[in-house]
Order: structure tokens, then C-alpha cells, then sequence
């Protein structure tokens, strides 16, 4: 897949992420930049959760807005 795709997809993503976690910034999400353990660790630091609280949240996301992004990215 090309970089324009990988840009493009993460675009539309991003944007359900900063739904469901409003305190992200922008900066935050262009530094996440899909990558699943980076979502995870601003997840934590902007919304004052434990590690785990972070990963559950982000699984149920996960669950309700079926994407394999993450896993391909």
C-alpha cells in the first residue's frame, strides 16, 4: 500500500479517534500517526487512565469501529 493511502486512511481514522477521546490534540494525533501503542500512551497522559483502563477503552473501540488499521500500520 502507498503512503498516500496509509496518509489518507489514517485521515478518516483519526477523526473517530478524536470523537471518542476529545482531549486529543491535533499534535497528538499527527505524533500517534496510527501506531497503536503511541494511541495508547496519549490516551493515558491526556485522560489520566491506567494502562490497562487505556487498552480496554481502546479495544472496545476497536470493536465498534471494525478496522484491522492497527494491525496493518
Amino acid at each position: 500500500m502507498n503512503q498516500d493511502r496509509i496518509e489518507g486512511n489514517w485521515t478518516q481514522f483519526k477523526g473517530k479517534v478524536q470523537e471518542q477521546w476529545g482531549k486529543l490534540t491535533d499534535d497528538d494525533l499527527d505524533i500517534i500517526a496510527g501506531k497503536r501503542d503511541q494511541l495508547l500512551g496519549r490516551i493515558q497522559a491526556r485522560h489520566g487512565l491506567e494502562k490497562d483502563e487505556a487498552e480496554k477503552q481502546v479495544e472496545v473501540f476497536r470493536e465498534r469501529n471494525p478496522t484491522n488499521f492497527f494491525e496493518r500500520y
